[in-house]
């Protein structure tokens, strides 16, 4: 099994390009989420909102990065948090943000936010369907 940087499957984080995988079929991989919290519902609750409000303020963030550092930290910091909960699809959006430096920095910025805030806002209305359905 090939595994990336973090000891992640990079099957699990579409690396081997297979979008229709169903791992990557729902916003959120509920298995993960389970075995990352232990099973626990009120964990998983807790992070699963967690994830809602730090991902529309690193959004934020990222949309108003001023240099590469900026833009790179929180690209990061979502691509960290969208891996807790599963969110694989997030994932691989904010990794390719995070990967833009120089000239593709620049011409590559805006549809990288753009992608990621469309992942973002279906992940989050997943998960607000999730969190009511609890």
């Amino acid at each position: 099994m090939e595994l990336n940087t973090e000891g992640m499957p990079a099957a699990l984080l579409g690396r081997e390009g297979d979008e229709n995988s169903p791992v990557m079929q729902r916003p959120v991989d509920l298995v993960h989420l389970a075995r990352y919290t232990l099973g626990n519902r009120a964990l998983e609750r807790e992070v699963l909102e967690l994830f809602r409000t730090q991902s529309r303020l690193y959004l934020t963030r990222l949309k108003g990065a001023g240099n590469e550092k900026a833009w790179r930290d929180a690209a990061h910091t979502i691509k960290g948090s969208a891996r807790g909960i599963g969110a694989w699809r997030v994932a691989k959006r904010a990794e390719s943000a995070e990967g833009l430096k120089g000239k593709s920095f620049k011409s590559a910025r805006e549809n990288a936010v753009h992608s990621l805030e469309a992942e973002i806002n279906e992940t989050n209305g997943f998960i607000q369907a999730l969190l009511i359905d609890a």
